[in-house]
């Protein structure tokens, strides 16, 4: 049962993430019946599965909304943004319901109760009002429901008995679909059915019949003359058409038709041909099939197994390390398969481990509408490149400094609605999310319409805070950078959302310890830019592996741009400006050998591994490039994890530990060498 229980918790989750997005897209589309008719089964859905485990206190609270929402649904009252807002934060109280069940939730439920019963009225006087009924009409309504509709809980004989209830109704069963006896399942259903109804109700009633249904099923409604609707009875079977001996595999006959329905007799078995009657049996199959295409498996499941795939990494590179030195030719052959099989496979692990941003991005429409009504502004969310895919683990860790980047442009980015009105802009301002793939890095960006950042502001609080000289020279990039600093906040008074100067330096915090990096940019009057840069996995890369000294250590490959050769003439020239030319322009590097102190003299040949983040880049000097190397990334320990320098470590096929090393960190670290040098000269 406990099992059972975490199941319902899954897919409940899952349906109020679906109620949320519906109530959501109803603020832009009030008059979208589908959007009522979705949001108004999730509602229904989850009441009925709560109760069903036991889960009093949800179906209870959820019973309210659904009776709010269904008067929404029968057109009697309006989807206002109040009457939205007031579900939304129900749909809120219902997830803590879910999680907590037993705790006391009564005083909060109550108030959201009465908030909601408030809107109801309010949007009572809203309505549209209804159409005059202009008589009764007559309709035909043909429905077949799926092979599998007894499986997954469908009645026919309850939507046949709601059709009476709306009127006059004369029901003809439809066997075309039953197959020969020798091939029949005893537990699908193969029947179609035409009903003639009479009615004083719209078309919306008849199509409410089926509302939890509809997706699955072929259903055609369509209005009559009563002279045109009147029902022709199936012909007969003639006693004699019908043998004692007939065949088993003849089609059977409608046997199990509702017993209440004045239903006219099925067509004789002589006239339905058997190969035909087999296709929809087929079919039901095919859509079973590709329902059991999708398979639900929890995600620490996908975490162990790409740590198998981890070690298995390690041990065809001991292998083929093996392999290499010796000279057996099987041997080489067989490291060379399994090299190429568990590359396959780690491939294979990361594609899984994949989702698209949209399932970030999907978050913060909510978090937007709660800020424009707590704000008092007109916001607006758009969205790019949600079909961009990252790594699962990446995903759940960006989520909290996306949260606090929308919410700092919401709060600091965005005017007022008359100061935009006064600065010649639309009163709606615009928030936007996109996202895009370069090479190995995924780009995030957040750009808003607003203000921009005041640099005065910042240069006077940086000031003050002692985090620059007064009068000192400074560029503007590293000017903006300084709002990343602890406790910097350029706000006038502290608000709920942002003031008192903690967040961006987490959130700065949090994207360096993904391996990204975090850039700003900012034009006055037009707007500001963030621009996250992560990697895509933090699980498997492909490196550089290069030796230092006497230690060997792995340069991410997305990041190398190129790799050139530093004679020793050269070294000794570029001596006291650690620079070289490349292309003709200046690209400072740094020494390794000096910066890890190896107490090594240089090679003859050194390397220079030139290395980028976006549009910055620095060459690495190293002693020897040993090749590439796929990276199995391990966590630093506790005492070593506080170094900036490197990112994580991994173990080679010798057994041996090679560093990774961190290029945002040395990239800044190049860039800050050059900044020095320039201000010297």
């Amino acid at each position: 049962m406990n099992e059972a229980i975490a199941i319902f918790q899954v897919e409940a989750r899952e349906n109020l993430e679906l109620i949320e997005q519906g109530l959501l897209d109803l603020l832009d589309r009030p008059e979208d019946r589908d959007l009522v008719d979705a949001v108004f089964r999730g509602l229904h859905t989850l009441k009925g599965s709560g109760a069903m485990f036991g889960f009093d206190a949800l179906a209870g609270f959820t019973h309210h909304c659904e009776t709010a929402f269904d008067r929404v649904r029968k057109g009697e009252v309006a989807a206002t943004t109040d009457l939205v807002s007031a579900v939304l934060a129900a749909r809120d109280h219902m997830r803590q319901l879910l999680e907590d069940p037993s705790g006391d939730h009564g005083a909060a439920g109550d108030a959201l109760l009465a908030d909601l019963e408030r809107a109801v009225r309010e949007a009572d006087g809203a309505a549209a009002p209804e159409t005059p009924k202009a008589g009764a009409t007559t309709w035909r309504v043909k429905f077949e429901l799926p092979a599998d509709a007894f499986r997954n809980g469908a009645n026919p004989l309850a939507l046949l008995n709601e059709l009476r209830d709306l009127g006059e109704a004369h029901v003809v069963v439809d066997t075309s679909r039953v197959p020969p006896l020798s091939r029949m399942e005893p537990t699908d259903l193969h029947l179609g059915w035409t009903v003639t109804l009479t009615t004083e109700h719209g078309r919306s009633a008849i199509e409410d019949v089926f509302i939890f249904v509809m997706d699955e099923m072929t259903l055609s409604i369509e209005a009559v003359d009563a002279e045109a609707a009147a029902p022709q009875e199936a012909p007969q079977a003639a006693p004699q058409a019908a043998p004692q001996d007939a065949p088993q595999d003849a089609p059977v006959q409608a046997a199990a038709e509702p017993a209440q329905a004045p239903v006219s007799a099925a067509k004789p078995a002589a006239v339905a041909p058997a190969a035909p009657a087999a296709e929809p049996a087929e079919a039901g199959g095919a859509k079973a099939a590709k329902a059991a295409e999708s398979v639900r498996v929890p995600a620490d499941r996908l975490d162990e197994l790409m740590d198998r795939v981890g070690e298995l990494v390690i041990a065809q590179s001991r292998l083929s390390q093996i392999a290499a030195g010796g000279t057996d030719v099987a041997l080489r052959a067989v490291s060379e398969e399994i090299e190429r099989l568990s590359g396959e496979l780690r491939d294979t692990m990361m594609v899984l481990r994949m989702v698209p941003v949209s399932t970030l991005f999907g978050r913060f429409r909510r978090l937007v509408h709660d800020l424009a009504r707590e704000t008092g502004k007109a916001i607006e969310l758009s969205t790019d490149g949600e079909s961009t895919e990252i790594d699962k683990t990446v995903i759940e860790r960006l989520a909290d400094p996306l949260v606090h980047l929308i919410r700092n442009a919401a709060d600091h980015g965005l005017e007022t609605a008359e100061d935009r009105a006064a600065a010649g802009k639309p009163a709606t301002g615009r928030i936007r999310l996109s996202a895009h793939q370069s090479g190995g890095e995924v780009v995030i960006t957040i750009r808003d319409d607003g203000r921009g950042i005041d640099r005065d502001r910042v240069r006077a609080k940086a000031e003050s805070q002692g985090l620059i000289e007064p009068g000192a020279a400074i560029s503007d990039h590293d000017l903006l950078q300084m709002i990343f600093h602890p406790g910097f906040s350029t706000a006038a008074a502290v608000t709920n959302l942002s003031g008192r100067g903690v967040g961006m330096d987490v959130v700065k915090r949090t994207i360096e310890g993904l391996r990204g990096s975090i850039d700003i940019a900012s034009r006055p009057g037009e707007g500001s830019e963030v621009s996250l840069r992560i990697p895509l996995t933090l699980a498997i890369i492909d490196g550089l592996l290069v030796r230092v000294g006497h230690g060997r250590y792995v340069i991410p490959l997305d990041a190398v741009e190129e790799c050139l050769e530093l004679s020793l003439d050269e070294d000794l020239r570029s001596r006291g400006r650690s620079f070289i030319s490349l292309r003709n322009s200046l690209v400072p590097f740094l020494r390794l050998r000096e910066m890890f102190d190896t107490g090594t003299p240089p090679e003859l040949h050194q390397k220079v591994v030139v290395v980028s983040t976006g549009a910055e880049r620095i060459g690495l000097v190293v002693d020897q490039i040993i090749g590439d190397h796929q990276t199995v990334i391990k966590s630093m320990s506790k005492l070593h994890s506080g170094l900036p320098t490197f990112s994580g470590a991994t173990i080679l096929g010798d057994g041996g530990v090679a560093l990774i090393l961190d290029v945002g960190h040395l990239v800044a670290k190049g860039q800050q060498q050059e900044a020095q040098m320039r201000e010297a000269v």
